[in-house]
């Protein structure tokens, strides 16, 4: 080798590789940029709910790179974790656009990237402690996230899609005209900053949650009256606007069969998302 550099004039190549300048010309991101991968994600909501302008409307994908040391450190903060903010900055981390707020995305949409970025950084197999709903057995479990189906979201009988991001419910029992929307990252801040808790369990969760999606009722869309309304509207008037924002979101769904090891009961359960989920036994 060293005969055939000679002959071309190689030497001087090599002690140009070998310069310090040289060696420096390239940025760590260049030289390593290969080892971080990226995917691109279907997003449940096909684009069609995020306002003109916003950098995902009417787009079906979103690209996302795999996690890395850097985002296991953001799992990791105790400070990001009290402020139930860490998986937020996974997902800000993650998406390749820097453009898009990850606060911004649709629940359903960012549902789909955790479970994306899970599957992608740890596999797609998910074993975690669950409890039979039967006889209450506690038992390792195995969940394959590679089975979850995304939903496009359905209409039930009385609400219609304005095709405005909003939907238009009739309630059954006051019979008033609602309008509710789909919520973000925004609203489960502002839905978790406003609950009040008494240890552990929210306060007046549902109000505030009926209260976040509402956009008007009968064509009003004053605070004071939709605040009236989320919280005195009829229990099943209350039930029938959850389950109508429930089914018409789209979303990911991850429930999957399950069977007990103990009494053998068998049922579909929604695979509970715990510490293991990114943090798996290895």
């Amino acid at each position: 080798m060293s005969r055939n550099r000679d002959r071309v004039g190689g030497g001087n190549v090599a002690h140009q590789a070998e310069s310090p300048v040289a060696s420096n010309a390239s940025s760590p991101e260049q030289l390593f940029s290969f080892v971080v991968p990226t995917e691109f994600v279907e997003l449940p909501s096909k684009g069609r709910f995020y306002a003109v302008g916003h950098p995902l409307h009417n787009q079906t994908t979103i690209e996302i790179k795999q996690m890395t040391a850097k985002e296991e450190d953001i799992l990791t903060s105790r400070s990001l974790l009290k402020q139930g903010v860490a998986i937020d900055r996974v997902i800000q981390s993650i998406i390749m656009d820097k453009s898009i707020d990850a606060t911004s995305l649709l629940v359903g949409d960012k549902n789909a990237l955790v479970i994306a970025s899970r599957v992608s950084g740890y596999g797609n197999i998910y074993t975690t402690n669950v409890g039979c709903p039967a006889c209450e057995t506690r038992q390792e479990y195995s969940f394959d996230l590679n089975l979850a189906e995304i939903t496009s979201g359905e209409l039930i009988d009385g609400v219609t899609d304005n095709g405005n991001g909003t939907f238009l419910a009739v309630l059954p029992t006051s019979g008033l005209n609602v309008v509710f929307k789909l919520l973000n990252g925004y609203d489960e801040k502002r839905i978790s900053n406003t609950s009040t808790t008494k240890g552990n369990k929210p306060d007046n969760l549902i109000t505030t949650q009926i209260r976040a999606m509402l956009v008007s009722v009968n064509n009003n869309s004053t605070p004071d009256a939709l605040n009236y309304v989320a919280e005195n509207i009829p229990s099943r008037d209350s039930a029938f606007l959850r389950k109508a924002y429930k089914s018409a979101a789209p979303n990911i769904d991850i429930d999957q069969h399950f069977t007990c090891s103990n009494c053998g009961f068998e049922d579909t359960m929604e695979v509970p998302l715990t510490a293991d989920f990114f943090w798996p036994d290895r």
